[in-house]
């Protein structure tokens, strides 16, 4: 069984001559921090999915793949069975980078692979080593991802600021109810005669 009514639309801004002014503050604070909190959550989400988006396509046309080679024998048996045969392991490889010199670095092979081995490796534009960049779509799903917690987190903040100030208003309504109770509760018990 349910004490309440059927839900009115816009209860909060229909005329009520019982309506006081805190209920009108309140009504317009409930508006105002729906508002911050859908326009800041939007705005900090396509704001973070366009720079996310942005970088990650700049990685792609600025990385380039460069042949390696294996410095060393790598770690392993090759054509090693057991539960660790598709593992791939860490060695030495080094490279040539745009500007002429020979760099050094660790990158993942298969084991047991011979040392002068060519290997596949990505540098950016200084020559240093990175991953492969993200393709487009993964790039789409990254940045989506990212622009979606950013929003929730930028909109969390005039969503709990709202909350707290409506509290605080209830208080401020129920300590000046306390009051008027406490002035003419009293008065109930008389009778006129």
């Amino acid at each position: 069984m349910s004490l309440r009514g059927p839900k009115v639309w816009l209860w909060r801004w229909r005329r009520n001559p019982l309506k006081r002014r805190a209920d009108k503050v309140e009504a317009w604070v409930v508006l105002g921090a729906w508002l911050l909190t859908v326009l800041a959550g939007v705005a900090a989400g396509l704001a973070a999915t366009g720079s996310v988006e942005h970088s990650l396509a700049r990685e792609r046309a600025e990385w380039r793949q460069v042949e390696a080679h294996l410095t060393e024998k790598a770690p392993g048996r090759s054509g090693q069975s057991g539960p660790t045969s598709g593992d791939q392991v860490w060695a030495k490889v080094t490279w040539q980078s745009a500007d002429g010199t020979f760099r050094t670095g660790q990158v993942r092979v298969d084991p047991g692979s011979v040392a002068g081995t060519p290997v596949t490796i990505w540098t950016d534009p200084e020559g240093r080593l990175v991953t492969r960049p993200a393709t487009e779509s993964q790039a789409a799903l990254r940045a989506s991802l990212i622009g979606a917690l950013t929003g929730l987190s930028a909109a969390f903040v005039p969503f709990t600021a709202g909350r707290m100030l409506r509290g605080r208003l209830e208080r401020r309504r129920i300590d000046r109810w306390d009051a008027e109770w406490a002035r003419f509760g009293p008065m109930w018990g008389r009778t006129t005669g």
